[in-house]
């Protein structure tokens, strides 16, 4: 597993989105909701400065993806 990246909550949410997740109409609190056809589970990432790297790799785990999947999104 390669080393995560510190990023922003927004940061997150725009890697997520170029692999096809889309930002749901609600804004739950401090948290964006997002969701993917096909998958059951939705991805509610935390909209702060910096997230923990435990948050990070939990939420790259439902998105069913690898931690360098995720880190050539960011680019």
């Amino acid at each position: 597993m390669g080393r995560l990246p510190v990023i922003s909550g927004q940061e997150a949410v725009a890697a997520f989105e170029r692999a096809g997740w889309q930002v749901r109409k609600r804004h739950t609190g401090s948290h964006v909701v997002l969701t993917k056809s096909g998958h059951i589970a939705s991805l509610s990432v935390p909209d702060h400065a910096t997230l923990g790297r435990g948050t990070l790799r939990s939420l790259i785990r439902k998105a069913g993806i690898t931690v360098e999947e995720f880190a050539a999104l960011l680019r």
